[in-house]
């Protein structure tokens, strides 16, 4: 059913069971003849009228371009509107109170409600149709990885391996039970809640109310728990939508989400916090986490290096059933070296002492997060190849009782975030004591991650620079593999790599005991 005007719904209209005007006694039920809420566009103005029988019910009309509509149960919502009295020239509120049927028609009555309403607030064209305004989220992300990622976070199989992270779990317990007088009599947003253990958390710390705001079908499992466990779910509402088109009844007191992703920003989940910072805390309300740092050390690993440049020898193949496959090795070499590589790696691998970026969520704008460029400094502590750049992150819980931090961080019990290392096609030689600079620069992109370009360059007597492009989209997930480190770290290539692969060693700056050492015949990778 469609009109004029370029409404074209399955929905236009609903029967329901009754509604009511707050301001005045006024009802209306469906016990005799059936109430109808129709949405309509008279004159290029979308409305919501209600009538019963063939009477339309005076004084209940919305104008959906000045309304809101709240959830308060499974067949009960309220819509609140702004009117203009033309006499006193200011805006009056009231509320329209409406029950359904069923839960189901409660959904399709409140999906019709938005994009009605998005319409009505949208630009009309030349031929009469009128162009939607998407939310923030929609305009960013392309509806595939959009698609695949609620769909991946709506499965408990992916909720329980964060659960079973008791790193993560217990650090987030611990950091809002030991902060109880920041919970207590406080209203609490959760912000993409998942199967909503943080708004359970919450709750037992003594939140007067908790909104646990949940995209993906996860929300209806988490329904499920909470109701589950009725002493703390009659104090919490679960609310199935995207963070940036919910809409809440009142301010939050207290923001808490789990937005961290890889190395910190991946899955750009940390632009939905900020937005709901923006649109749901009151001023100087408290944000858990309120800070995050993305910590950064060149590393040297020669392992790694071999293993991911062995890879591409497959290419080599001059005879591979009659075909000569050499043509893709170049391309093949280069793309397995766009992979970060996320496991858990010895932080004696590092070469220097690590540098930190923070980002302050009390104050950082959502549009700061769509490029990030960090500048890198570090002096070398020992004379060895580096590889590519090491990075992990940690978060604040700046409570009022104690402070907290969630760390990822190399020799600190393992997360399912573990690290994530850029490594470098072509590394550079550095002794001790010089300095490496360079650039780790960061652009989103709306597969809801980043483009990382990473540049390293040593500053000695010969100048060495390497670059690489990375998508953070597609790691290489390395955590299962064994890593064989010993305290001394064999920095020998590997007997498959060809000569060419690796970039030539000034021998004139070496020493003799060096000169040795990289003369020596390497040992297959199964004996170290």
């Amino acid at each position: 059913m469609g009109d004029s005007t370029g409404h074209k719904h399955k929905h236009l209209e609903f029967t329901l069971a009754a509604v009511s005007e707050l301001s005045s006694s006024s009802s209306v039920s469906s016990s005799s003849t059936p109430v109808i809420a129709r949405f309509s566009a008279d004159d290029g103005v979308a409305a919501l009228r209600f009538h019963q029988g063939s009477e339309f019910i005076d004084g209940f009309n919305v104008d959906l371009g000045t309304s809101q509509l709240f959830k308060l149960g499974p067949l009960q919502s309220l819509c609140v509107s702004e009117s203009a009295d033309t006499n006193k020239e200011k805006s009056y509120s009231r509320g329209v109170s409406i029950r359904f049927r069923n839960e189901e028609e409660s959904r399709d009555f409140h999906s019709a409600f938005e994009q009605w309403q998005m319409e009505s607030k949208g630009t009309h064209l030349p031929n009469g149709d009128i162009s939607v305004s998407k939310s923030k989220f929609d305009n960013k992300i392309e509806p595939s990885s959009a698609k695949m990622y609620f769909h991946y976070y709506g499965q408990l199989l992916h909720q329980q391996n964060m659960l079973q992270d008791y790193v993560r779990t217990g650090t987030y317990y611990a950091a809002v039970i030991e902060n109880r007088v920041d919970f207590t009599g406080r209203v609490v947003v959760d912000v993409g809640a998942g199967s909503g253990i943080l708004s359970l958390f919450a709750a037992q710390a003594g939140a007067k109310h908790v909104y646990a705001v949940e995209a993906s079908e996860m929300a209806d499992y988490a329904r499920k728990l909470i109701t589950g466990n009725p002493t703390l779910g009659q104090r919490i509402t679960v609310i199935k939508g995207k963070v940036e088109e919910a809409e809440l009844p009142e301010k939050a007191d207290i923001l808490i989400s789990e937005p961290m992703g890889t190395l910190l920003v991946n899955e750009r989940m940390l632009e939905s916090y900020i937005i709901a910072r923006d649109q749901f805390l009151v001023p100087n309300g408290k944000m858990f986490p309120s800070t995050g740092r993305i910590h950064m050390a060149p590393f040297s690993d020669e392992y790694l290096f071999v293993e991911i440049a062995n890879k591409a020898l497959f290419w080599q193949q001059q005879n591979y059933y009659g075909v000569d496959l050499t043509p893709l090795y170049g391309s093949a070499f280069q793309g397995y070296f766009s992979q970060p590589v996320v496991d858990a790696f010895d932080p004696r691998l590092l070469v220097c002492p690590p540098m930190c970026h923070v980002l302050n969520f009390n104050e950082i704008k959502e549009e700061d997060l769509y490029e990030i460029d960090i500048p890198l400094k570090f002096t070398a502590s020992v004379g060895t190849r580096v590889h590519g750049l090491a990075c992990w992150f940690d978060v604040l819980f700046n409570g009022s009782t104690v402070q907290r931090w969630l760390t990822t961080a190399p020799g600190a019990p393992t997360t399912h975030w573990y690290q994530i290392r850029c490594v470098l096609s072509q590394p550079i030689y550095v002794m001790a004591g010089q300095e490496i600079t360079g650039q780790l620069h960061m652009i989103a992109h709306n597969a809801q991650s980043y483009t990382i370009y990473l540049t390293l360059s040593e500053q000695g007597g010969i100048i060495q620079t390497s670059s690489c492009k990375l998508d953070l989209k597609e790691p290489y997930y390395r955590m299962s593999q064994p890593q064989p480190y010993t305290m001394a770290q064999d920095q020998q290539p590997h007997q498959l790599l060809q000569a060419e692969d690796i970039p030539p060693i000034h021998t004139e700056d070496l020493d003799l005991e060096e000169l040795e050492l990289l003369q020596q015949p390497s040992e297959p990778l199964g004996a170290q």
